[in-house]
């Protein structure tokens, strides 16, 4: 077997057309459409089909979703309004409270509303192009580890259709961003293995997209750098002492990219700048290493709603389970077998093989986070997973070519039959959990993939053609699935904060559209439905306005929104109401701050008592909505949020307006 090492392009001097003064040199919009001297002449019009393909799937009917997660909306909305609101990630334009989390996947849709103004498409759209980039960008990693383009363009085609991709590109949460980013990150890494002496700028900038990833979604992105470090001590070409120290450069820019917001902020006064939503402190670092982050692990997570077994039951099948099979687990199985079996065939190739490295790096971020989020105690949600997906399409594009290059061999020939066999029964089974949903399905994908499984142990009796059309077919049946979940995805609207993609299944009612997620007992999703232009539209069976919840934003009404603009120059928040949620709905549909009390959960101690009857005093706030938000101490949280609610009720008279209380807060005490 030949060992095949990364090295880096050759150079222009030394190309055949470099020494043929008669060969004239080709265009940049040849080159753009040609692709590489080695591919087919059908590869990179495969790739430009497979990026349209993929823009159709995110961008189509992508205002029916409205606000989609309108706290995530909201905080955009205020961003657009005011640029210390953008810095902070404020919730309202005031900035009372910032979000739970860092900003970074605020600003291009916050930037995108300054420009276009505020619309479910100028939120939204910015998602679904990081999507495309998202499939792009794999493209071209995979295509540095593997022989076949045909093999990067399997990696890119898996990514588009798996579920929870599609629901994530599609949605405002901070998902999209950090998938990219850390895509980016292994692209980046891969380069500078190929000439680390030359290239440490790209592991560098590696460094940097994870640290830009933690401005995304804080400690989660650092699930990558195991992986990162490993195949980077593994395989790049220099002594063991310049390999630490290109590491510790990475390193550097890492803590550079990530650390400068989380400094500045940390710095900066507390009485000038919104209070750090989820947090019990006021503090940014607690957040990050207490809520977000090892609170995630052991479900310690003070103010939250849910731990100690409220998210689920933990262990290594928890991402086969009927909430999150569906969203990502098609190809997971396939994706471990050919981690193996891609080790097997390259176990005697040199260290910088590149589809070795390609194995594990791939292989490491599959194990890592999947582990991680198999066993992880704290609040989780399925559609956590999107982080899995590139791992998974690399996998299976990886361990495809290598299969393809050893076909001769029985253990290769053995292993693809195994493959899609096995990929055909886990279709069966995640699509037997929606009885619903295309029931025909289900056999036909069982019945192709056993047949294609059976014909590829044949495959040295076919010819060349009856082979690929078999391999076509064998690849039809294990997409199939995820690709009608997909679909099925891009097709429903998704509102909350708890999304899901594809059809119900095992009797799990979907929360945010239809799915199979779900908040912990107890908890409630809300009934409206926003409208493309970000309008409420009534859902059949409501009456009138809805204070929203934990879960889901508040609905307004034609005359709650002329109330709340009454006088709105003299106050600096037209309305305050318990919980973000709640406080989203009324001010998407104004446009003016409403003060979140509490943040997401209600249970942060912003403002205090003392502090929201100063407010008040002060003339600063107009009116105070009822209802909404958990209103009480969640988890050890604060419990200012009912004080303030009690302390309004008792001194303030109310009104109902379209089925919502809401207390005029402009007379002072009566």
């Amino acid at each position: 077997m030949t060992q095949t090492t990364i090295s880096p392009p050759r150079p222009a001097d030394q190309s055949p057309a470099a020494h043929d003064t008669a060969s004239p040199m080709p265009s940049r919009a040849h080159r753009l459409w040609r692709g590489r001297d080695d591919d087919s002449p059908y590869v990179r019009p495969a790739l430009l089909g497979l990026l349209l393909g993929t823009a159709l799937l995110y961008l189509w009917g992508l205002g029916s979703s409205g606000w989609a997660n309108s706290f995530y909306s909201a905080a955009v909305q205020a961003g657009s309004e005011s640029w210390k609101a953008f810095f902070f990630g404020s919730s309202d334009a005031a900035s009372s409270i910032t979000v739970d989390k860092t900003p970074l996947s605020l600003w291009p849709m916050s930037l995108s509303v300054r420009l276009f103004g505020l619309s479910s498409w100028a939120i939204l759209v910015p998602q679904a192009l990081m999507g495309v980039a998202s499939v792009g960008l794999l493209y071209a990693t995979v295509r540095r580890t593997t022989h076949s383009a045909w093999a990067s363009l399997l990696a890119g085609a898996v990514l588009a259709v798996t579920p929870v991709a599609v629901l994530m590109f599609r949605f405002n949460n901070p998902d999209a961003l950090l998938t990219l980013l850390l895509i980016g990150s292994v692209h980046a890494t891969v380069r500078a293995i190929e000439n680390p002496a030359r290239d440490v700028r790209w592991l560098a900038l590696g460094g940097a997209l994870v640290g830009l990833a933690f401005l995304t979604k804080m400690l989660q992105a650092f699930l990558v750098l195991p992986p990162l470090a490993l195949v980077y001590l593994l395989a790049a070409r220099v002594t063991v002492g310049t390999r630490l120290k290109h590491l510790l450069i990475a390193f550097g820019s890492m803590v550079v990219a990530g650390g400068w917001w989380i400094a500045i902020v940390e710095l900066w006064p507390a009485s000038s700048r919104p209070y750090i939503g989820g947090s019990q402190n006021n503090s940014i670092l607690e957040l990050t290493l207490g809520y977000n982050g090892v609170g995630r692990l052991n479900g310690n997570e003070t103010g939250s709603v849910g731990g100690g077994g409220g998210w689920g039951e933990t262990g290594l099948l928890r991402l086969f389970t009927s909430e999150i099979g569906g969203q990502v687990a098609w190809l997971l199985p396939a994706a471990l077998v050919l981690l193996g079996l891609g080790l097997w065939f390259r176990r005697h190739a040199g260290r910088s093989d590149r589809q070795l490295v390609g194995l594990v790096v791939w292989g490491g971020w599959l194990l890592v986070t999947g582990l991680t989020f198999s066993l992880m105690a704290g609040i989780f949600h399925a559609y956590y997973t999107v982080a899995l997906a590139p791992a998974i399409a690399a996998l299976v594009g990886i361990g495809a070519g290598i299969l393809w290059d050893e076909r001769r061999t029985v253990v290769a020939t053995l292993g693809a039959c195994f493959v899609v066999a096995m990929t055909s029964v886990v279709s069966f089974v995640l699509l037997d959990r929606s009885d619903d949903f295309v029931p025909w399905l289900r056999y036909a994908v069982v019945a192709v993939g056993m047949s294609s499984a059976f014909l590829l142990v044949l495959h040295r009796l076919l010819t060349r053609r009856a082979v690929i059309a078999v391999i076509a077919t064998a690849l039809a049946a294990v997409i199939a699935g995820p690709a009608a979940y997909a679909v099925d995805t891009a097709a429903t609207p998704h509102t909350g904060s708890i999304p899901s993609a594809g059809p119900s299944a095992g009797g799990a009612g979907g929360f945010g559209g239809r799915g199979m997620g779900g908040p912990p007992p107890g908890m409630t999703q809300g009934r409206q439905l926003p409208n493309q232009a970000g309008g409420q539209v009534q859902v059949p069976g409501g009456r009138g306005g809805g204070a929203g919840g934990l879960l889901n934003g508040s609905q307004s009404t034609d005359a709650i929104d002329a109330l709340l603009a009454t006088d709105a120059d003299s106050y600096t928040w037209v309305a305050a109401a318990v919980g973000s949620n709640t406080a989203a709905g009324y001010q998407l549909a104004t446009g003016l701050p409403v003060m979140a009390i509490g943040g997401f959960n209600g249970s942060d101690p912003s403002p205090t008592l003392a502090q929201f009857e100063q407010r008040v005093a002060d003339g600063e706030i107009h009116y105070f909505i009822g209802g909404g938000g958990m209103g009480g101490r969640a988890n050890g949280g604060s419990s200012s949020s009912s004080e303030i609610a009690a302390w309004v009720a008792a001194n303030f008279t109310a009104q109902t307006v379209d089925g919502v209380t809401i207390y005029d807060l402009s007379g002072g005490l009566r």
